[in-house]
């Protein structure tokens, strides 16, 4: 069994730690808002309070947080984990869905200090990292992942390996980009639906089971038409919105035009202005609901 540092303990690395544990894995946790790794100190974790000191002893160091700014702080910030000078076979393995930009410069940072790098997000939501059944992403040196990967397979069922570092990450930032725009879309159907006196109990059974039924509109329909997004039981608005901007970002930077993905990510924005960015992504609906208010 593997010595594992766990940074980053929300909704996510809640779950990935805790089937770490159940694995047998000898598992450190640390997490910004120490009070949220509670539940994992008392299922078996050692607590430590920054990565340089989660960094110490460990095999295989797993990050899990927000965005490029929380990725940042937690390899080279002022109490990071390249501080707690980690053993040169240590695996890092970044699991954020973050901006392609920043993945490249951050292995590149980690390889001059003798780490072994591996981009990974994940796909599988909530459900898939309490039940071990996520979905990784994975860019990779074929013998670093090879090193890894029995440590990866305590919270996944699949792992697909698109090539160097950076394909992951590539991979993923395509895959919600097109998550947001079916989310917005489903929002605009819905509402037209509505507005056009349809029958919304017959509307939403119809669309989750016909030609424009798919994984998101099967989990998003009925969200969005009950009003109640406040547990992120899919995921936060702020963070669609996160993902959406660096896939553009991607897209800009190879000079691929993407006008649908460009309108849908606005959409999110205003749903961030509206006060829904710690809600759940269905709240893109309510964005919507208030453009189409009096005046707008």
């Amino acid at each position: 069994m593997a010595r594992v540092a766990f940074i980053g303990t929300g909704s996510m690395g809640q779950g990935m730690a805790r089937n770490l544990l159940e694995a047998g894995h000898d598992v450190t946790v640390c997490n910004r808002t120490p009070i949220k790794a509670e539940p994992l100190i008392l299922a078996g974790a050692t607590r430590v309070f920054s990565p340089r000191e989660a960094a110490a002893g460990a095999d295989v160091i797993i990050s899990m947080v927000g965005d490029d700014r929380d990725s940042r702080e937690v390899w080279l910030g002022a109490d990071g984990v390249l501080t707690g000078q980690p053993g040169p076979k240590t695996v890092a393995i970044e699991s954020s869905t973050l901006s392609l930009q920043w993945v490249l410069a951050l292995s590149a940072a980690l390889s001059a200090a003798g780490l072994s790098f591996i981009d990974s997000p994940v796909t599988g939501g909530l459900p898939g990292a309490q039940a071990g059944t996520l979905t990784l992403l994975v860019g990779a040196a074929a013998d670093d992942l090879l090193r890894a990967q029995p440590v990866m397979d305590a919270y996944s069922q699949r792992l697909i390996h698109f090539g160097p570092v950076g394909t992951g990450t590539v991979y993923k930032l395509v895959v919600n980009l097109m998550v947001g725009v079916q989310a917005a879309a489903l929002a605009e159907g819905l509402l037209l639906a509505e507005k056009a006196g349809l029958d919304m109990d017959q509307v939403t059974p119809a669309l989750t089971s016909g030609a424009v039924s798919s994984p998101v509109v099967a989990a998003y329909a009925e969200r969005m038409l009950s009003g109640d997004h406040r547990e992120a039981s899919n995921f936060l608005a702020r963070w669609m919105y996160k993902d959406m901007a660096y896939a553009l970002q991607l897209a800009g930077d190879l000079g691929q035009p993407a006008p649908t993905s460009a309108a849908a990510t606005q959409l999110f924005q205003r749903t961030l202005d509206e006060g829904f960015a710690d809600q759940n992504v269905t709240a893109v609906i309510e964005a919507l609901r208030l453009r189409s208010g009096p005046g707008d």
